[in-house]
């Protein structure tokens, strides 16, 4: 039988009302055979994700079992430069992105004619570099007959965690990285309400700012990795975390957005300030970096838990998640910030959630999320494309919320939240 006839067989036997007697025994054999039938000949998508850096392929089966993966990233190249260049992103991404799908193949041990569809990033994301993955997939669609799924970017870090962990719906989660901040709840695997997003720089680029201003780069121990994961490192070497000051982002708006454009001017300006003291050049490391590494730190953890506690309280007044099974997944590239995580796993536990965070590889962009996400599409056949006209029409889109946009719901409820007592030191593992 075909995957696809099975595949309904099950869902149709799983909405089914609960039988009596010999029926009911039939249709447990039924069922159980079916699924059996199912995870034998599982089906096997294809991820592609070039929505902005990293070139990323993986292969993913409808049991969530990783079969291959490869991934090309440029961040040594845009560290150089001092910044993602979108056109050298996408003149990057087009060099490498054959031998990359070549080198997901072979470790999969697979051919193009294995794969059951191909899932592909589209949104949202650098439109050049966006281009490169939708046009590498509609080639391998057209060239073997394979359908194609659209994957939203940011829904895919959300649910990537699904992949090994069960996570019912609906859900809290948090998506911190250098291209977004948002708060969202999810709802189903393609339904979100959007609870807050950040109004200027994202963390993640703040961080990068930050480090960058710092010169960080110029120190041979934080010169081969990127300004967030260099400024937590620094961090930990401070002696004095509470030397620089920052302010509270946002104190006054009763709303889960993000603002970090203010602490990194106040960055910039203890920086310059220090320089000024010890009458050095811009370039030159300060002689307390480390300590102001800390302090950004912290500024930042703090602001980031202020919004999630209002969004948790908001939820809870809402009830829109049942008490019992209140988690909180969060992902992106920042999520792997260990620092971070243990100030968030403090508030999740005050607040009754369950923290889940996938492992550092899946929360950076990569293939294995969008190709996880393809799987959840293709499984309930929702999202996949099989007419080649539509997929030759298919397009990429700069800017996409992630769902439907509740944040001046969360605002018009005017939560006022408590100040959150932490400890730097208390958040160093």
């Amino acid at each position: 039988m075909h995957p696809n006839c099975m595949r309904r067989i099950v869902v149709t036997l799983m909405m089914l009302p609960k039988l009596n007697g010999s029926r009911q025994i039939l249709y447990d054999i039924v069922f159980k055979r079916t699924l059996c039938n199912v995870r034998q000949k599982a089906a096997k998508i294809l991820g592609i994700e070039t929505s902005c850096d990293d070139t990323g392929f993986a292969i993913v089966d409808t049991n969530g079992q990783i079969l291959g993966e490869a991934l090309n990233s440029q961040l040594l190249f845009h560290l150089a430069i001092g910044g993602i260049n979108p056109p050298n992103a996408q003149f990057l991404h087009a060099k490498n992105i054959q031998e990359t799908y070549e080198q997901c193949l072979v470790s999969a041990n697979m051919t193009l004619d294995d794969v059951d569809a191909i899932a592909v990033t589209l949104e949202p994301g650098l439109p050049l570099s966006l281009a490169v993955g939708r046009d590498f997939a509609r080639k391998l669609s057209l060239s073997a007959n394979k359908p194609v799924i659209p994957i939203h970017h940011m829904q895919a870090h959300a649910l990537v965690a699904r992949i090994d962990q069960k996570i019912d719906f609906p859900f809290l989660t948090l998506l911190i990285s250098g291209g977004h901040c948002v708060l969202a709840l999810a709802e189903t695997m393609d339904q979100f309400k959007l609870l807050g997003r950040n109004t200027d720089d994202p963390v993640g680029e703040a961080f990068d700012k930050t480090a960058r201003r710092l010169s960080l780069k110029n120190m041979p121990e934080y010169s081969q990795i990127g300004g967030g994961p260099a400024l937590e490192l620094a961090a930990r070497k401070s002696d004095n975390p509470y030397q620089f000051e920052f302010p509270v982002a946002l104190a006054h708006y009763r709303d889960c957005n993000f603002s970090f454009s203010g602490l990194k001017t106040k960055a910039v300006r203890h920086i310059e300030q220090q320089e000024r003291l010890y009458g050095i050049q811009e370039g030159t490391i300060i002689p307390n970096y480390a300590n102001l590494c800390a302090g950004f730190l912290m500024a930042v953890t703090k602001h980031l838990c202020l919004r999630l506690q209002r969004a948790m309280w908001f939820i809870e007044r809402r009830e829109l998640i049942p008490e019992d099974k209140r988690t909180l997944v969060v992902s992106g590239g920042v999520a792997a910030n260990n620092f971070i995580a243990n100030a968030l796993t403090k508030i999740c536990s005050e607040n009754g959630y369950r923290l889940i965070r996938p492992p550092p590889k899946l929360c950076t962009d990569n293939g294995v999320m969008i190709a996880w996400n393809g799987v959840e599409k293709y499984v309930v056949n929702k999202g996949v494309i099989t007419d080649e006209n539509e997929i030759r029409k298919l397009d990429v889109t700069h800017r996409s919320p992630i769902g439907e946009d509740w944040c001046k719901v969360v605002a018009n409820d005017c939560i006022r939240t408590r100040t959150i007592k932490l400890e730097f030191y208390d958040l160093l593992s």
